[in-house]
């Protein structure tokens, strides 16, 4: 075997002038050359090569920049500020190990990638060590905020004096404010004397932490599960800062929907607390809204208005601005996002039970918004992270996102019972359904169109017609009637429909209430008529075209009323987030939105404190259509957005058309006999 490698490759030749050949010494240049192609050449040929793994693993070592900053212990925080300018040192280090000076001229002098570095053999990146080099010939300056510092440590994008800092090491009191950081610990202070209530122990952690950030200018996170209280939360962060003299009003923007839950929200926590409700045509202007925001220590308005108001609301210097459903800017571009970012104040607050919710894109605008730069430009982070960890499934880049984000974002689970334990139980069941023959025969005609039309599409009309395939699929599982839209009757011919009716009839021989989501408006509407007249009774039914005062009316009606009815339907968009329904005990997803955050989110207008009941939670899946195989791949896929602290439906654009196929595909055991 030695005989014929040799004849690929000069270097096994060469061993073979030794009477026993087992091995060869070659230079260091030698040894890459062999590495870097005859290696390549005999593996390609079939033999087993055992190579070292630094080698195997790509790209070099590098050179890598480190920002050390030294600073005295903190005695007590007064006179110390993120803000401040602090000078720090650069350290260099490769392989995770600090280089002393004469090390790195060794390095310059060493020719070739080959190196042999205390004691290991590595192959390292040259143009690193020589730009390390011009670092510390060229002498630059080493001054930056407190603030930069902190976030190069905790793994944020951005140069430090003009030059690209890997890392930061801290000392002192920095130090001692990242550990706090990191560790989610905060010294839990005292309610605000004008609180109304007592806080939970989590919630008292949630609202010191809230103050801890701010204190050193950092934005915030709160992504407590929906139901857990965030807004007591937000409320006594401002009563806080109020009572310690803080004069300037605070901004709260929050979708229109729950604009009036804020309002009554502070009335019943924080009554000491001045609102204005920043709506409707009889809002104030812009000659009037200085005056009007500064008469009050709290102004709240909806994501559109901002965005319609900008040009006067960001005249006013905010004490703060604080986001409710804050994944509402997860796109950067729109421009309601570009608005809040726009806003001048004190500190910033989000508070979002989704801070992933499409996928971790959402996460660089959040964090644009409450602490710029933290994650570099929307580019360098779609090559960072975005990418790596949504196309290749990068765990590495997926832990150095959730560290560098991690120490900004809280995040506490209902189901955590160290968090809430007199919470009931919430239990979720998969309901599978059958199709019913017509059914089926609407899916295979639907398949036979996008079959035909797939292979001549691309780019954006491909994309378009697997959205609009998935959409008519998804109808022809909900009903027939849904898919045609032809008004004709019901009953029989829906495997979800008798399935749900049956669970109905169920729940209310036990007095229970039940929320049923879909994502169609038109599907409710369906339901809704079906329901009432199968019961004689009345429906509740919320979609995007109900006005405000009509469904608050609705949602005042069935928590308070014992002879409300006992069904509510609402859209997946209208009624998944805002809104306390905790009278109902069941929650029916009725048709899937693909996406856990958004789901989860709805079921939690009923699972959420105050809720005394276990909640059972169904979610319909047809078996062997594209929801079973759907709902599989969304439990595998999770897992990589679930490291980091979200799927919607447009990846499955991405999957080739074969790919397409086979999930689209109907299996025989879809179709009832």
């Amino acid at each position: 075997m030695l005989g014929q490698a040799a004849a690929l490759s000069p270097r096994v030749a060469q061993s073979l002038k030794q009477p026993a050949p087992s091995s060869i010494r070659m230079s260091s240049e030698e040894a890459f050359s062999f590495l870097g192609g005859e290696a390549q050449t005999l593996a390609d040929a079939g033999f087993q090569m055992m190579l070292p793994r630094w080698f195997v693993k790509g790209p070099g070592e590098r050179i890598k920049v480190k920002a050390v900053v030294k600073a005295p212990p903190m005695q007590s925080a007064s006179g110390m500020s993120l803000e401040s300018v602090m000078e720090f040192d650069y350290a260099l280090s490769l392989a995770g190990e600090t280089l002393a000076p004469e090390e790195l001229e060794m390095l310059v002098m060493l020719k070739g990638d080959f190196v042999r570095f205390r004691g290991q053999w590595m192959k390292v990146d040259r143009e690193s060590i020589a730009s390390g080099l011009r670092l510390f010939s060229q002498k630059k300056e080493t001054r930056a905020t407190g603030r930069d510092l902190l976030m190069k440590a905790v793994g944020g994008e951005g140069a430090l004096s003009g030059v690209s800092v890997d890392s930061a090491e801290l000392h002192g009191w920095p130090a001692e404010i990242l550990a706090k950081l990191v560790e989610k610990r905060s010294d839990d202070l005292p309610s605000p004397e004008g609180l109304r209530g007592v806080l939970r122990p989590y919630q008292q952690r949630g609202y010191s932490w809230l103050a801890f950030l701010k204190e050193w200018g950092l934005g915030a996170c709160l992504a407590d599960d929906m139901g857990l209280g965030k807004s007591v939360q937000a409320l006594a962060l401002v009563q806080r800062e109020r009572e310690r003299g803080e004069t300037r009003p605070a901004l709260l923007v929050c979708p229109t929907s729950v604009m009036d839950n804020w309002r009554r929200e502070a009335e019943k926590f924080t009554p000491g607390l001045s609102v204005a409700v920043h709506w409707g045509a009889s809002r104030a202007r812009r000659g009037d809204f200085a005056g009007v925001a500064a008469a009050n220590a709290l102004v709240v308005s909806s994501y559109a208005l901002v965005q319609r108001d900008i040009a006067f609301l960001k005249e006013v210097e905010w004490a703060g601005v604080l986001l409710d459903e804050a994944q509402n800017v997860k796109n950067p571009e729109a421009k309601q996002s570009r608005a809040v970012r726009s806003l001048r104040s004190g500190y910033r607050v989000a508070l979002t039970g989704t801070p992933v919710e499409n996928h971790v894109g959402d996460l660089w605008s959040l964090m644009d918004f409450l602490n710029p730069g933290l994650l570099g430009s929307a580019s360098a982070f779609k090559r960072r992270f975005h990418t790596p960890i949504t196309r290749d499934g990068d765990t590495e880049a997926a832990e150095r996102l959730r560290r560098a984000t991690a120490p900004f974002i809280l995040r506490r689970l209902k189901s955590d019972r160290s968090i809430i334990s007199d919470l009931p139980d919430k239990i979720e069941t998969k309901s599978y359904c059958p199709l019913t023959k017509e059914q089926a025969s609407l899916y295979a005609a639907v398949l036979a169109d996008i079959d035909e039309r797939l292979t001549n599409s691309e780019g954006i009309e491909r994309k378009g017609l697997v959205l609009a395939a998935l959409t008519r699929l998804k109808q022809v599982c909900n009903h027939p009637a849904h898919f045609a839209g032809d008004g004709s009757a019901l009953t029989g011919r829906s495997g979800k429909l008798e399935r749900l009716m049956e669970m109905l009839e169920e729940a209310r021989e036990s007095g229970g209430r039940t929320l049923v989501f879909t994502q169609f408006a038109e599907m409710g509407e369906l339901l809704a008529s079906h329901i009432r007249e199968y019961f004689a009774e009345e429906v509740f039914l919320l979609h995007g075209g109900v006005a405000k005062k009509k469904r608050d009316e609705m949602v005042a009606h069935f928590q308070e009323d014992a002879a409300a009815p006992h069904v509510f339907i609402l859209s997946l968009k209208a009624g998944g987030s805002g809104i306390n329904l905790t009278r109902a005990d069941r929650v029916i997803h009725y048709d899937r939105w693909w996406n856990p955050a958004v789901e989860n989110q709805a079921t939690d207008r009923a699972y959420r404190i105050g809720q005394t009941k276990n909640v059972q939670v169904y979610k319909f899946l047809v078996a062997g259509t594209l929801e079973e195989k759907i709902d599989a791949l969304i439990e595998r896929k999770s897992a990589i957005a679930g490291t980091i602290i979200g799927a919607g439906e447009n990846w499955l654009t991405e999957l080739s058309d074969g790919e397409l196929r086979d999930l689209l595909a109907l299996e025989k055991e879809a179709v009832v006999e």
